[in-house]
């Protein structure tokens, strides 16, 4: 599994790697004003990606932001059972006392 899962990233990494090289002739992107840039096609692919990432992470900023002060505000938990002083505490089963399971190589 871990060869195939290294197989799969050297496909996907050789078949970027030869979009690159057949796409290395330029491009000229117009922009308001008259201006324009001229660049290798994969770069102007390359920016608008990390154009998409950047304006994904900002839209998702307010939400982000408004749960983490939704979070801030609750009390924190009590992580301790409180402590009864009739009643025994539950000891764990034993090992013996769990079912048997099954392992399956895959």
């Amino acid at each position: 599994m871990k060869y195939l899962l290294w197989l799969l990233k050297a496909a996907i990494f050789f078949t970027l790697f030869a979009f690159a090289l057949n796409n290395q002739h330029d491009a000229t992107v117009y922009f308001f004003f008259g201006t324009s840039w001229r660049a290798p096609l994969v770069l102007v692919v390359l920016a608008a990606f990390a154009g998409g990432l950047v304006a994904g992470a900002l839209g998702m900023l307010p939400g982000w932001w408004k749960h983490r002060s939704a979070a801030a505000q609750l009390p924190p938990m009590n992580t301790t059972p409180p402590a009864s002083a009739g009643t025994p505490l539950a000891s764990a089963p034993a090992a013996t006392d769990l079912p048997a399971v099954r392992q399956h190589g895959l």
